[in-house]
């Protein structure tokens, strides 16, 4: 089926949007998107059940801060699974796949500066080495890069499509 297809979406169609900091979870047949920067949006997906998550993740850790989870990698990732797990009603992590896109550097940073200034990809190693720790299996990335992306997991099939501004759409 051509992505175009995959884009037009029936009227009954739910299609749930993430604002940057947060997470969504859904049962297909719905659609969850964002629009992503520098920050990174991880999607985890149980193939059997057909549900999936999404969180817009803005920065790598938390660093004790309890007050918004969801911009997190360190709790929003975990957060994310415990919304899926509570969606089925049991333990869904041993048959959870990632995808990740994102982690654009949207300002000319000169590479000899801080790290810190590097957003995108240390939000890119912490979620790598987080989902390594709970052995969640990244499928697909596609993170760097100059431009903002927009994700769209179509959670009956677990297909992501990526779309650039000014570019085709493309699955990963």
């Amino acid at each position: 089926m051509p992505i175009s297809s995959l884009c037009e979406q029936p009227e009954s169609l739910e299609v749930v949007s993430v604002a940057i900091g947060h997470w969504a979870v859904a049962t297909a047949p719905a659609r969850i998107r964002t629009l992503l920067g520098s920050c990174v949006g991880v999607v985890l997906y149980d193939r059997v059940a057909h549900v999936g998550g999404l969180a817009h993740i803005v920065l790598p850790a938390a660093r004790g801060a309890v007050d918004h989870p969801g911009k997190y990698a360190d709790t929003a990732i975990p957060a994310l699974i415990t919304d899926l797990e509570r969606r089925l009603g049991t333990k869904v992590r041993p048959r959870l796949i990632a995808k990740l896109a994102g982690g654009a550097s949207m300002f000319q940073v000169n590479p000899q500066a801080n790290s810190a200034l590097h957003i995108g990809q240390r939000n890119q190693e912490a979620i790598e080495q987080l989902l390594a720790e709970l052995r969640i299996p990244i499928l697909a990335r596609d993170l760097g890069g100059t431009a903002g992306r927009r994700l769209t997991l179509d959670t009956a099939s677990g297909i992501v499509t990526i779309k650039v501004p000014g570019g085709a759409d493309y699955e990963i």
